[in-house]
């Protein structure tokens, strides 16, 4: 369960959703019952919070943040927004995010790119407090490649602002008692603030500064804006309309970091099977069910031995795959998410591949060779479960460490001057030793070829299953055995040597 705050305007003509209607949507409903009614789903709550005063406002946003359990939506009640972009948000992992929208500005060269992305040397510029407006609202907040660096307000200068936040807010049960002390602290010091100063903003600016890290969400291909007038709202309204939202949502039903086979040769049309599917009732663990059939009928003909059948195995091993991507995808995009799918999608993974792999030396003893092929086969087999041992338990050691610090500042600190330095100190420590060796390697994805390399280096399961589809279709058991063992053992070396040097810094 999220628990949503509405940040209603002081009522009046100009500023209240209530009388302003979206005629261009079904039911010509107002933005308020809109918005009311996509969020109910969320929170039936529903906990408004009027903004014209606003250290009372901040006040009792304080009080919500000290009784809450769960995750906290902050959104202002005059939004229009699509259904998927209020999903994406709120579903984020991060301790807290915000919706921004960033200046357009004119292309840079790479070096001005990386000089961007997280601080701005000591240096290179002057606090300024604004820039100019955006979507109606100042320009005071600064941004980097995944997070937000500073925020201004009309008292307080940001250096080189380059973007705004556009209402939606985001925040963590486990960072709700610092948004409530903030909220305390910006109430105590609301005289400071200027007119035009939003609360959102306000609200992010104090996380910032008392070293939350906000990530930022661009709107991509969906749609939000805040309106005021009926003009706006009309204009709101036929935008909207005209934009894709299944499309993505669909989009969305594909993870964003997957492996290159999965990229090219899956995911540019299993997504639509997938919504095929989801439209027809078809649940994720029926999907999944489907792909384990394959998976064992790829392992029977290749069980044959005979060279037709183990075509048609690697050509039944690789829709095998295309429907575990699926699977997970229709979970995506109907949002049907449980833990016995989960369990069962992470389970049968690893019973699909090793069901093929008995197939497969079955295969070869059937052809009248040697039985000396179940020696690669348990050494594939056992590559494999200590590769995801060492995974899993990675995975567990690394969620319990605590995040990485960031710089405070003083809330009636005039400019960000002091955590600029603050946060020049961090990226020259973080430069240094193993960090920065892991740094310089993080930053070489930034060229196609080392992102992909380094995702297949890897040995993801769509890489698997074509290396097994294409060795098996045109060479023999032996041959996939041996790719098996090889290129895992690769994967291990540079995945353990990774994570070892991740686990001391």
């Amino acid at each position: 369960m999220t628990r949503v705050v509405l940040l209603g305007a002081s009522p009046g003509p100009d500023t209240s959703p209530t009388g302003l209607r979206l005629a261009a949507l079904p039911g010509n409903p107002t933005v308020a019952e809109r918005l009311r009614s996509q969020l109910t789903s969320l929170d039936p709550r529903l906990a408004t919070i009027e903004s014209g005063d606003v250290a009372a406002a901040l006040r009792a946003l304080a009080d919500v943040a000290e009784t809450a359990t769960e995750n906290l939506f902050i959104i202002p009640e005059n939004s229009v927004v699509h259904d998927e972009l209020i999903y994406q948000i709120t579903k984020a992992k991060r301790g807290a995010l915000a919706l921004v929208a960033k200046e357009p500005r004119p292309e840079v060269t790479e070096e001005e790119q990386e000089a961007q992305e997280d601080a701005v040397p000591i240096d290179e510029a002057e606090p300024e407090i604004g820039l100019g407006r955006l979507e109606g609202l100042p320009i005071r907040s600064r941004v980097g490649k995944s997070r937000v660096v500073s925020v201004g307000t009309a008292r307080h200068a940001v250096t080189r602002p380059n973007a705004i936040l556009l209402g939606p807010l985001h925040v963590s049960a486990r960072n709700a008692p610092v948004l409530a002390q903030t909220c305390r602290e910006l109430a105590a010091m609301a005289g400071t603030f200027g007119e035009d100063d939003d609360l959102v903003q306000l609200i992010v600016f104090g996380l910032v500064r008392n070293g939350v890290s906000v990530g930022i969400r661009g709107r991509r291909d969906l749609f939000y804006r805040r309106v005021t007038t009926q003009e706006e709202v009309n204009e709101a309204g036929a935008e909207m309309s005209g934009m894709n939202e299944d499309r993505a949502r669909l989009n969305n039903a594909v993870k964003g970091a997957d492996g290159f086979f999965t990229t090219y040769f899956v995911s540019t049309y299993s997504r639509f099977i997938a919504r095929w599917a989801a439209r027809r009732g078809l649940t994720p663990n029926q999907v999944t069910l489907i792909s384990i059939a394959l998976g064992v009928a790829a392992a029977a003909c290749f069980a044959t031995g005979d060279r037709p059948w183990m075509v048609l195995g690697g050509v039944l091993i690789y829709f095998a795959f295309v429907f575990d991507c699926v699977d997970g995808q229709v979970a995506r995009y109907a949002r049907k998410f449980g833990v016995l799918g989960a369990w069962l999608d992470a389970t049968f993974d690893r019973f699909k591949e090793y069901v093929v792999f008995a197939g497969l030396a079955v295969g070869w003893v059937v052809s009248g060779n040697s039985d000396d092929i179940w020696i690669l086969a348990l050494a594939a087999i056992g590559l494999q479960s200590v590769r995801h041992l060492l995974d899993f338990s990675f995975g567990v050691a690394n969620r319990r460490k605590p995040p990485s610090p960031l710089p405070t500042l003083a809330l009636d600190a005039p400019d960000d001057r002091d955590l600029r330095q603050a946060l020049t100190r961090r990226k020259v420590e973080r430069s240094q030793g193993l960090r920065g060796v892991l740094k310089m390697w993080t930053k070489a994805g930034k060229f196609r070829a080392v992102h992909w390399a380094r995702k297949m280096i890897v040995f993801p399961i769509g890489e698997r299953f074509a290396a097994i589809a294409i060795t098996a279709a045109l060479f023999d058991a032996r041959i996939t055995f041996i790719t098996l063992v090889i290129w895992g053992s690769v994967a291990a070396a540079y995945t353990l040597t990774g994570r070892l040097m991740r686990s001391l810094v």
